[in-house]
């Protein structure tokens, strides 16, 4: 069932986002090579606690207040003391905030150092296609225009778009209906886009093939080929005459 949300909802999750796009604004700067992937999470944690919040991954039961996936890690990788981050890597980082019952969701990929070209060009074309599925994300409009624009940047690329995971709906649970697929022949609903929705886009984008599995971890998801991947999310509300990018740095 998808949950429309009232004027007070979407100011609570707005809040929620806010709050975290201002906690990226300070942790991104500060992941560097030689770090491992657990000083980072705490970064996050430090600051969503120090802010009133509660990382909303908690409620999943996931180990960790960030989802840090590192170059062929697609989603859900586990914060480590034995991860270090190298020079050349790209790091991406899937945070929520749970503040006073309202969530966000948001994900950014940090390049470190001297990625190579090829990469830097993936995460580039990885937010232009989350771009274009904002767009695309308007009232009157269905999900799978949004699937359509993302799959279409990428596609055009030669990209392979992951398609075992996708966006959703977002605000009052971490994970709500509608899901948000990144391809338009994915199987299930295709809603129409109605004011009040809270949605999470995030493209994911893998520089060879689509195809991934899950690691010995029973979190961390991998490309099948080892090939980088990049992730790049935004929470949004609808309204009638516009969409909001409540999680806008």
């Amino acid at each position: 069932m998808i949950r429309l949300k009232n004027e007070d909802e979407i100011n609570g999750i707005r809040k929620s986002c806010h709050l975290l796009a201002a906690m990226f604004k300070e942790v991104l700067p500060q992941v560097k090579a030689g770090m491992s992937t657990k000083q980072v999470d705490d970064l996050c944690k430090n600051f969503i606690i120090g802010h009133g919040g509660t990382p909303a991954w908690y409620s999943e039961d996931f180990p960790g207040a960030a989802c840090i996936s590192v170059n062929e890690e697609v989603i859900h990788g586990i914060p480590s003391t034995k991860k270090i981050i190298h020079d050349g890597d790209i790091v991406c980082l899937d945070v929520g905030i749970d503040l006073d019952g309202y969530i966000s969701d948001s994900t950014h990929s940090v390049l470190v150092g001297n990625v190579p070209e090829k990469v830097r060009k993936l995460d580039e074309v990885t937010l232009e296609a989350l771009q274009a599925g904002i767009v695309a994300c308007r009232t009157g409009n269905r999900i799978k225009d949004i699937s359509r624009a993302v799959y279409e940047v990428a596609a055009k690329h030669g990209y392979g778009v992951v398609y075992d995971y996708c966006g959703h709906g977002v605000g009052l649970d971490v994970h709500e209906d509608p899901s948000i697929p990144n391809v338009p022949d994915w199987g299930g609903a295709n809603p129409r886009i109605q004011p009040g929705m809270v949605l999470a886009i995030e493209p994911m984008i893998n520089l060879g093939t689509a195809d991934v599995k899950t690691a010995k971890d029973g979190w961390t998801v991998i490309t099948c080929d080892g090939l980088p991947s990049a992730h790049e999310e935004h929470t949004v509300a609808v309204f009638e005459d516009h969409t909001e990018i409540l999680t806008k740095l």
